[in-house]
C-alpha cells in the first residue's frame, strides 16, 4: 500500500514523477523565479503537500531567496520525514497535516502547493485553497502547479495520449504509462485553467494570474 497520496511510494518518487510529468522541474524553477522578483527581504515560506522536498530543496539553497522560516508540511507522515531528514536546520519546520485542515492565520509571506490538490473534489479543494489564503499575510504570494483539464473532449483524448507518449520515452514501459493515464478523472480530478482562476477568486486572492502551462499542467499565482 502506497504512504501517500500520490501515483507513487515515498521511496520512488522522484525518479517517478520526472518519468510522469512534462517540464516537472520548471515548476520549482518558476516559482523560485516569481518568489525572487517580488521579494527581497527575509520571507516565510510555507510549502504544502511537500513531498520529499523539492521545492524546499530549490528555494534553501537558492542564495537570492533569504528564508528565515520555511516549513515543510504533508499529510504524509513518510513524505516528511524524508523531507527531514533531508534538510533539519534552524530555520526549518515540519508539519505532518492535511491541506484541508491547515491552522496557519496570517503566517507566511508565501505559500506552495505543487501538484497537490487534483486529488481532491471541488468542496475539499476550495478549503484547501482558502486555508491556503488563510496562512497568508497580507500581500503575500500563493502559488500552484496543477494537472489541469482541457476544455473538451477531443482536447482531452489528444492531451491524455500525448502524455502518455512522454511517460514511455522516459523509461516507463508502455504498461505502466497506460495504467497511469487511466488514472485522470478517477484516482485525481483536475479542474479546467478557468475554474482555477475562479476558485482562487472566490476565495478571496485579489489578483490572480497565470505563471506557466503546457499541455495538461498549469501554473497560478495568486496574491493575498
Amino acid at each position: 500500500m502506497k504512504d501517500n497520496l500520490s501515483a507513487f511510494d515515498s521511496t520512488e518518487y522522484d525518479l517517478k514523477i520526472k518519468q510522469t510529468l512534462p517540464y516537472y522541474e520548471d515548476f520549482f524553477d518558476q516559482t523560485a523565479e516569481l518568489v525572487k522578483t517580488k521579494y527581497d527581504g527575509k520571507i516565510s515560506w510555507l510549502d504544502v503537500g511537500c513531498g520529499t522536498g523539492k521545492m524546499g530543496s530549490i528555494a534553501l539553497n537558492d542564495t537570492d531567496i533569504d528564508i528565515g522560516r520555511f516549513v515543510f508540511c504533508d499529510s504524509s507522515r513518510e513524505m516528511t520525514d524524508t523531507a527531514c531528514k533531508r534538510f533539519k536546520s534552524d530555520n526549518t519546520e515540519f508539519n505532518v497535516c492535511d491541506a484541508r485542515k491547515l491552522t496557519y492565520i496570517n503566517e507566511f509571506d508565501v505559500v506552495t502547493a505543487i501538484q497537490v490538490f487534483h486529488y481532491f473534489d471541488m468542496k475539499d479543494r476550495r478549503t484547501a485553497v482558502k486555508n491556503c489564503y488563510d496562512a497568508l499575510k497580507e500581500n503575500g504570494s500563493f502559488i500552484t502547479f496543477e494537472n489541469i483539464s482541457p476544455f473538451t473532449d477531443i482536447g482531452t483524448d489528444i492531451y491524455l495520449k500525448r502524455w502518455e507518449r512522454y511517460q514511455v520515452r522516459q523509461g516507463k514501459t508502455p504498461d505502466e504509462a497506460r495504467k497511469h493515464i487511466q488514472r485522470y478523472g478517477k484516482d485525481y480530478f483536475p479542474i479546467t485553467i478557468n475554474e482555477h482562476l475562479k476558485l482562487m477568486q472566490d476565495c478571496g486572492f485579489k489578483a490572480v494570474e497565470i505563471i506557466w502551462l503546457s499541455n495538461m499542467q498549469a501554473g497560478v499565482w495568486g496574491i493575498k
